[in-house]
């Protein structure tokens, strides 16, 4: 890779480099930097924050991320802070570290003179935050240059960095725009004087935080400490700035909630320890103290130590990273439970948006196409109008697909394969084209996708889809069946087919390769699902094989399964408080529900006439529980022992968006054609906003007479819309509709 440097050679893992990159320009005008690293960096331009990355990335396909400033005339300075992680993360697969940068005007390279040095200031792998992603900090800043990332700084004694530092391909841009920084002041929730009670504090940093005296009755103290509440989970950096003596101790640690009052600096469900602190060392006066890697929770604790001499706070933010503003999309239908939950649906996604579209900001930063393809994007399309995250997310999957050509459930960093996922990856890449109408995707990705069903279909024989090699994920709490066949399994693999037909007929192909095992599929599950019916009922067939069956059309009697599903429902915890809880990802019980696979069975519901059920639904679990005890994002699942910030419990957002507005895309048809399908239940009125695919917002609203149901619309550019099937027509500014 041309124009990638790094500080030398064989550098050890958990270290970090300084780089300077000094050019001229002969007039003033406009250019455009770009940017890219083997793992997290910082950069400023003449000593003001410039941006920060990378933007995860396939090996295979490196990727910049690029900004634009007009500058004067004259010398300028780059400054860059990196890590060399030297390990996998779920961000980013380990590769020899390098920064790659680019500065040009308009099609010309400017030259760029780089220096580098080692930065000593940090200890070395003290501990990983957890064994999916990178290393705690832990730095004396005493040994760092201070202002060295100013113009006037002398670079003097800096080094030559070493050039073409990266076996990598050149890099591409990457199709997003940039990651945002939303700063947060904080005011202190609570503080006290506080004394060490454990050491050495390398030996257990984690440890030694959380058992640190914070009331000091009987010792002496010897620091001070301070709580924040970041109002939500959040993904970012602590950026304190504050008055201490040199050597005072200074440490951040996050949590999603708390523990007995305080942060708990473990996260859990890491498979392996975990340490989300972060430590530094003082120089001495006046100095402000940031993270360079962002870390996720809700909850701050800051510890002073060795402040005798006292600790002034000057100046105490959060500095959030996120792809969205907060949305302009809206629901209000006079029930406030209902509409707060629409509104955390929103926010959730938000705190789970960055470069990519994560499971969590906390534990693991990770892109699985079960988070993008099912709730994730659905979310994102009611409201937002950039769709890019779920677009790369497709993308980077199929770069990063197996040997066999089975695309990545993960990736890019960590990648891992699992078969439902590879399944609904093509379902998905057709809902992203309902969304957008995005047909060059569909070309772009063609290729991967043959190879993908080629895996899979490797594993067919007589009776149905034999387990492939993988795990195979249908939901959190599901066993697999005894045997080479698992009927979920072949259910989600019949709905790919399907979708591999739809996407061969929007490409012009022929879809017989998909139809003819299509249709032999659907009757191998018709008879092995009448099979179980006869032996033992819906409770043989079971929950997950149920509603995936009736939302393939394989079911007859469709009251009798929904009756089924309800009763199943209402039987499980948090329905049934008495009920067994989904405390371990091992474990199986078959009264459990999870808001994840809520996403495929609540529509089957609405779309039969029962939205009163799942807006009770909303109000227990979501409601009731999920928001019980201050929570402002949701969990993973219905315990409050997994995850408190993740996106794919979030799909009574996109539920109401688009059933009790109305509108649903139809984009892969006709740009801006809407199908009109409104299911309010017993509602007796509602409005909202929701993205017009030429940008804007498209006010809906509607309210229950006593002739009927009078159904507004009000759109800044042209929509199409369809009404149960009928020839569509335009709303060019407003309509009001008779239902």
């Amino acid at each position: 890779m041309k124009n990638s440097f790094w500080s030398h050679a064989s550098p050890a893992p958990d270290s970090y480099s300084l780089f300077r990159g000094s050019f001229c320009l002969s007039e003033p005008g406009e250019i455009e930097i770009r940017a890219v690293g083997s793992a997290w960096y910082q950069a400023w331009l003449d000593g003001t924050p410039l941006l920060e990355g990378p933007l995860r990335f396939a090996l295979e396909r490196p990727e910049y991320q690029s900004v634009r400033i007009s500058l004067d005339a004259g010398r300028h300075v780059l400054a860059f802070h990196a890590h060399h992680t030297g390990v996998e993360t779920r961000i980013l697969k380990d590769t020899p570290p390098f920064v790659w940068c680019e500065v040009l005007s308009g099609r010309h390279q400017v030259p760029v003179e780089w220096k580098s040095r080692l930065l000593e200031s940090q200890t070395s792998q003290v501990r990983r935050i957890n064994p999916q992603l990178g290393w705690v900090e832990w730095r004396d800043t005493r040994k760092e240059p201070e202002g060295w990332e100013r113009l006037e700084f002398d670079d003097a004694d800096w080094g030559a960095p070493v050039h073409d530092a990266s076996p990598l391909p050149e890099p591409v841009a990457a199709d997003l725009d940039p990651v945002q920084t939303f700063p947060h002041r904080l005011t202190c929730l609570a503080e006290g004087p506080l004394a060490a009670t454990f050491g050495y504090a390398a030996d257990e940093p984690a440890h030694a935080f959380f058992v640190r005296d914070r009331v000091c009755r009987d010792l002496p103290a010897s620091g001070v400490w301070r709580l924040y509440d970041l109002g939500r989970v959040r993904l970012g950096r602590p950026a304190f700035s504050l008055d201490l003596p040199e050597g005072t101790i200074v440490e951040f640690a996050l949590a999603e909630y708390l523990t007995d009052g305080r942060v708990s600096p473990f996260i859990n469900l890491s498979a392996g320890a975990s340490c989300n602190v972060d430590r530094f060392v003082a120089r001495g006066g006046k100095q402000t103290f940031a993270t360079l890697t962002p870390k996720g929770g809700r909850f701050l604790e800051v510890h002073i130590l060795n402040a005798r001499e006292g600790a002034a706070f000057l100046e105490e933010k959060f500095l959030e990273r996120g792809y969205h503003a907060p949305s302009e999309a809206d629901f209000r239908c006079g029930d406030p439970l209902l509409e707060k939950i629409w509104h955390v649906g929103i926010e959730t996604y938000r705190a789970c948006a960055e470069d990519a579209l994560t499971d969590n900001p906390t534990r693991e930063r990770g892109q699985w196409v079960g988070d993008v393809a099912s709730v994730g994007m659905e979310i994102a399309a009611s409201g937002y109008h950039d769709l890019r995250l779920c677009k790369r997310a497709l993308i980077q999957s199929a770069l990063c697909a197996r040997e066999d050509g089975l695309v990545a459930g993960l990736s890019p960093g960590g990648c891992g394969y699992l078969p439902t996922y590879a399944f609904q990856w093509a379902v998905a890449v057709m809902n992203h084209l309902r969304h957008t109408g995005d047909k060059a995707l569909l070309a772009e990705l063609w290729e991967p996708a043959l190879r993908n069903m080629a895996a899979i279909r490797a594993f067919w024989r007589s009776d149905g889809l034999h387990n492939v090699a993988g795990w195979n994920f249908v939901d959190w709490g599901y066993k697999a069946e005894d045997g080479p066949v698992d009927t979920a399994c072949n259910l989600h693999y019949l709905w790919s087919l399907r979708s591999m037909s739809e996407w061969a007929k929007a490409l012009g192909k022929d879809t017989a390769t998909w139809d003819d095992p299509s249709r032999e599929l659907a009757e191998l599950l018709k008879k092995r699902i009448a099979a179980k019916m006869a032996a033992g009922g819906w409770d043989a067939v079971g929950y997950h094989c149920s509603a995936l069956a009736m939302r393939l059309g394989l079911i007859g009697d469709e009251a009798g399964c929904l009756d089924y599903l309800a009763a199943h429902i209402d039987n499980c915890f948090p329905n049934d408080l008495s009920a067994p809880r989904n405390d371990d990802p091992a474990g199986y019980t078959r009264r459990l529900i999870t808001p994840y696979f809520a996403h495929y069975v609540m529509p089957l519901f609405i779309d039969r006439g029962r939205m009163d059920f799942v807006l009770g639904q909303f109000r227990r679990c979501w409601g009731d529980f999920m928001l019980g005890n201050g929570r402002t994002t949701w969990i993973e699942v219905f315990d409050t022992r997994w995850s408190h910030c993740h996106q794919w419990a979030g799909c009574p957002t996109w539920l109401l968006s688009r059933y009790v507005l109305g509108l649903h895309p139809a984009f892969g048809e006709e740009s801006g054609l809407f199908d009109l399908r409104l299911e309010p239940g017993s509602l007796p009125q509602a409005s909202g906003r929701l993205p017009h695919p030429q940008g804007g917002w498209i006010d809906v609203s509607w309210q229950r007479g006593k002739t009927g149901l009078s159904y507004n619309l009000s759109t800044p550019n042209p929509i199409r819309v369809r009404v149960r099937g009928e020839e569509p027509f335009t709303v060019s500014d407003t309509k009001s509709l008779a239902l």
